[in-house]
């Protein structure tokens, strides 16, 4: 019998079709109920079909107490605003909470109001917070009631430059362009992710002002970064899953290939979901499918005082950026092994 009962808030998007999947197979998770507004009384088939014959739960309309009552663990799969107003309820009672929304990411409510627009719902919520990155936070996860899991963009960029934060080479201007898969987007359709504008075609949007900027930037700073000024543009891309990102930071000249191969070694010795590729630099179709990340860097030539690091990071956005980081988490909260259901490295090509 399995030990521990979780429910999913926010059922019908890409995101919980994830967190779903890898539920069902969890061997220590039952997944209980899955909450919606949409699909009601249908099977969870209805929104993902690669669920077909493999459960008999149905989407409930239920109020977060109800989908909440008598939880282990809830996950919800809601949008930014809508997620931060069911909190409190759940929390009343007594399951732990795993949200991928933006609503409990930053601890600066003010940098809230600006990225996301409006005034927070549960403002004295956001101190006791944890932020689910576990490369960086995992202890802190594991007594978490409430895990703020981290976003998409997020993940990708600071797992490529976590290294260099950490050893105290992360400071000043810091310029990232990351490349985005349609999913990214969520399941409703929109003028700027519909198929015949998107299949053949790049495009920047949000850029220098994307909601995930004071995420990067709080984590970053937290980790070691000094009068770190990021400045970001995003791009959508004729992909479904994945995230490419490149970060140019500036470093002293006395700085070595050998330090920053260090760097990154060190910080991701052991770490179960983030290679550093030997003999080639990271790529989307290597992660694709999985709660992988890639990371790796390349050093320029001396120029003047400095010299300029691209650092490389590939993710799946849905799992590794997503529902798989918000699976792990819940592993972490539940005192699981954080690898259960994820190991599976993807397909290829």
């Amino acid at each position: 019998m399995k030990r521990f009962k979780a429910s999913i808030i926010g059922g019908s998007g890409y995101g919980a079709a994830e967190i779903i999947r890898r539920l069902l197979i969890h061997p220590d998770v039952e997944l209980v109920r899955v909450s919606s507004i949409d699909h009601v009384g249908e099977r969870l088939s209805a929104a993902h079909p690669n669920l077909e014959g493999r459960s008999d739960l149905t989407f409930e309309k239920l109020s977060p107490e109800d989908a909440a009552a008598g939880m282990d663990v809830v996950l919800l799969g809601l949008p930014h605003k809508v997620a931060a107003t069911v909190v409190p309820k759940v929390i009343e009672s007594g399951a732990r909470i795993v949200d991928l929304s933006g609503d409990f990411r930053l601890k600066d409510v003010q940098s809230y109001e600006k990225y996301y627009g409006g005034k927070h719902p549960c403002p004295d919520l956001l101190a006791g917070a944890v932020y689910g990155l576990p490369e960086l936070n995992r202890d802190a996860i594991r007594r978490a009631r409430l895990v703020a899991s981290p976003g998409c963009f997020a993940t990708s960029i600071i797992l490529g430059l976590l290294p260099l934060a950490k050893v105290g080479l992360l400071r000043g201007a810091v310029e990232t362009v990351a490349i985005t898969g349609s999913s990214g987007s969520g399941v409703a359709p929109q003028a700027g992710t519909h198929h015949p504008v998107r299949a053949q075609n790049l495009r920047t949007y949000k850029p220098l002002v994307h909601q995930h900027l004071p995420e990067i930037a709080e984590t970053l700073a937290g980790a070691g970064a000094r009068e770190l000024a990021l400045h970001f543009v995003p791009v959508s891309a004729p992909l479904t899953r994945g995230i490419f990102a490149t970060s140019f930071a500036r470093v002293d000249a006395s700085v070595t290939r050998e330090q920053l191969a260090e760097a990154f070694r060190s910080t991701y010795a052991g770490e179960p979901f983030v290679r550093v590729p030997d003999k080639r630099l990271p790529e989307v179709v290597a992660v694709s499918g999985s709660n992988f990340a890639e990371v790796s860097f390349e050093l320029g030539p001396v120029e003047g005082t400095e010299r300029v690091v691209a650092c490389f990071s590939a993710i799946d956005n849905l799992i590794k950026g997503g529902a798989g980081q918000g699976v792990q988490s819940m592993n972490l909260v539940l005192g699981l092994d954080e690898r259960t259901t994820l190991e599976d490295p993807g397909g290829f090509p």
